[in-house]
């Protein structure tokens, strides 16, 4: 196992559908295959587990992100890489997650860039259809904003590029920071 003395975070932030989860898993699985101590943090896992019964409103999502930044900070600053995954879409609160997690240990802000109708097409979990109908309420892209990150460390876009692509730019991100630990 390759041990760092400090971790950090790469925050992947994108609407729903855009491919965040895609690509951090498979960076996350072959950081693992070399060693190296990850954990990958996704929105679908935290709230099943973590945060039962979290919300969609502005601040049931910000109170969501921010125990996902205190979880994260303890895990980084323990020498561990944390992938995030999350829509995440408001800039004030990603700014709030930068603000604790880099009390201790760096932060990287990763958009995945995708477009609102081909996340659309895409629908991986039906959830643009539910909202559609109805049947969900403050949909992001839809009936809730998405703000897109202003300076993002690294930019993924995953409608014009493949994954393999986007893999190995955020895996050569990643790769620079670990050297700078």
């Amino acid at each position: 196992m390759r041990h760092l003395d400090k971790g950090f975070v790469v925050w992947l932030t994108g609407l729903p559908g855009s491919g965040k989860t895609t690509v951090a898993k498979r960076v996350a699985d072959t950081l693992r295959s070399e060693g190296y101590r990850v954990e990958f943090l996704d929105g679908d896992w935290v709230r099943k587990t973590i945060n039962v019964g979290a919300g969609f409103t502005k601040e049931e999502r910000r109170n969501h992100l921010l125990r996902v930044a205190w979880i994260s900070r303890l895990l980084a600053r323990n020498g561990v890489i944390v992938l995030c995954s999350f829509v995440s879409p408001y800039r004030d609160v990603r700014e709030e997650i930068r603000r604790i997690v880099e009390e201790e240990v760096p932060f990287y802000e990763i958009y995945v860039k995708c477009s609102l109708e081909e996340c659309m097409r895409r629908d991986p979990k039906g959830l643009y259809k539910k909202a559609l109908r109805g049947e969900i309420k403050h949909m992001t892209g839809l009936d809730d904003p998405y703000e897109p990150p202003e300076n993002p460390i690294l930019t993924l876009d995953t409608e014009n590029c493949s994954i393999e692509d986007n893999v190995n730019k955020l895996l050569s991100l990643v790769r620079e920071c670990i050297k700078g630990c």
